[in-house]
């Protein structure tokens, strides 16, 4: 079994991964955070994103369940929510607004629903159910958001922050949130996977 990569090696990695994003938007897929991004906002976060192009990116963190009820801010969406039923920390940027993520059963765009990827898409709870002409499956509520500037991510990347890696259609809903970091690492090839058993405090190791 070959060793997880050093501090070293994950920059390295970063910088690869850099090379490989070239010019393509990393929308759709995920940002995890690597254990040498210890910043605690962002710390062993799994992020989505939503946008990225050459004004900047945004994407939200799915791995960040609040305490706060839906049935709180968003009664009439409640018996829709995934577990667990709370509003999610999305990011630091805007924490009073809130982006739903919802599962539908059709990709056709309306006033209320927009498509993302697949059948996820993000949905306007400023409308009631009976409002939203569409077949709603699941939703999960998130405050605020991750953005970044210009050129910001990229640097990030290659600093070693981040690994990008593909978004399975499961994870945007997962029903285990905190267990996300480990399992998106799990499941990628090579030394990355090993990443996943990178214990939170290396001191204890």
């Amino acid at each position: 079994m070959q060793p997880p990569l050093t501090m070293g090696q994950t920059a390295m990695r970063g910088r690869e991964n850099l090379r490989d994003m070239g010019t393509t938007s990393l929308k759709g897929r995920l940002l995890v955070a690597t254990p040498s991004l210890q910043e605690p906002t962002f710390d062993r976060t799994v992020i989505l994103m939503l946008e990225h192009g050459a004004e900047g990116a945004l994407g939200l963190v799915l791995n960040r369940p609040s305490e706060v009820e839906l049935a709180g801010p968003a009664p009439d969406w409640e018996p829709f929510a995934t577990h667990p039923p709370v509003v999610f920390f999305g990011g630091p940027v805007a924490q009073g607004s809130a982006i739903c993520l919802a599962r539908a059963g059709s990709e056709e765009q309306t006033e209320a629903w927009t498509p993302l990827f697949g059948r996820l898409g993000a949905l306007n709870i400023g409308k009631s159910p009976s409002e939203v002409d569409q077949p709603i499956d699941e939703v999960r509520v998130f405050s605020g958001h991750a953005g970044w500037g210009p050129g910001q991510l990229e640097g990030e990347v290659a600093a070693g922050a981040w690994f990008v890696v593909d978004a399975d259609p499961e994870d945007a809903l997962s029903p285990q949130p905190l267990e996300l970091w480990r399992r998106v690492l799990r499941r990628q090839k090579g030394r990355v996977a090993l990443y996943a058993g990178f214990p939170a405090d290396p001191a204890l190791n």
